[in-house]
């Protein structure tokens, strides 16, 4: 398993493996909606560490911790990005003088507030697309959407295997090019890019060709069978109508955030703290009792 991208799905009995699509998408759909409207510090940590713990109680700890590096890596980017391109603010902290292309840049506290914002909307998005990613399989995604929209299910559900498939070759293709001693000439990126891609290709044409054989290609009338129900889809459905409610009334309400033009000025309030406690504490809806759910790694 360790050969397997971090975000692959593995097959487990967990909480979020075995609960129903619909239960799971509203629970999770509630931290990505979070994550992409709001514009409090505060919340956007707590739903980040919210979903964090969903995927550790779910076993996707290695899905956690590289969405969580992959986030971090991207929030500090957008940080110093934003901060070296937007000179508007009241604080000015650094004059860096003219810049080719950029012009004057004032580094100023206001845009790295916002850069912070953005950084951070990043980060928890992250973190929920990796535990969806390793904790929902792909195939009862295609079953779900087989009959309202075939094509698309089975485009989105080849996605979802294949570039994890591309992700582990890129990496075992790295430790081969690295093994062959100091005389070897070194491969470079174009070179290792252009044997990912052959390789890719020759499974995009066996994967064709099995679909073919299956009859993916016809037009055959599909049974209306459903999936069998689980006792975990109550827990889900309850606690993620909770976190979705407040998600949206949070957005339509206009819940104060941080404001960082043309002054910074953050005062989060009871809500505030109210919400993100909320999120952080709905994460522990994957954990079992007894059953020691965090720390395990897929």
């Amino acid at each position: 398993m360790k050969s397997l991208s971090p975000l692959a799905y593995v097959p487990r009995k967990g909480p979020l493996q075995s609960a129903g699509l619909g239960p799971v998408a509203l629970y999770l759909g509630a931290y990505l909606v979070i994550c992409f409207l709001s514009s409090d510090p505060l919340v956007l940590i707590a739903a980040t560490v919210g979903a964090a713990l969903a995927g550790f109680g779910a076993h996707a700890g290695r899905a956690v911790g590289f969405s969580l590096r992959l986030g971090a890596f991207l929030a500090i980017s957008m940080i110093v990005v934003n901060g070296l391109v937007t000179s508007r603010g009241e604080t000015v902290l650094m004059r860096l003088g003219e810049w080719p292309v950029l012009g004057r840049v004032d580094v100023t506290a206001e845009a790295l507030a916002a850069g912070t914002v953005i950084g951070l909307r990043a980060m928890g998005t992250m973190v929920v697309i990796g535990v969806w990613s390793a904790c929902v399989d792909p195939d009862r995604l295609l079953k779900a959407m087989h009959r309202s929209a075939r094509r698309s299910a089975l485009t989105a559900t080849l996605i979802s295997r294949l570039v994890p498939l591309a992700a582990g070759d890129q990496a075992r293709l790295s430790r081969a090019a690295g093994l062959r001693g100091p005389g070897a000439e070194p491969v470079g990126k174009i070179a290792l890019a252009h044997r990912l891609l052959a390789g890719s290709l020759d499974r995009a044409v066996d994967v064709a060709a099995t679909l073919e054989l299956r009859g993916y290609g016809q037009a055959v009338p599909v049974g209306a069978s459903r999936p069998a129900r689980s006792r975990f889809d109550r827990r889900f459905r309850i606690v993620g109508s909770i976190l979705m409610a407040s998600a949206v009334g949070s957005i339509v309400f206009g819940l104060p955030g941080l404001a960082t033009y043309p002054g910074f000025e953050y005062s989060p309030g009871p809500v505030s703290v109210a919400l993100a406690g909320l999120f952080a504490i709905g994460g522990l809806a994957t954990w079992q009792r007894g059953r020691g759910a965090g720390g395990r790694r897929n």
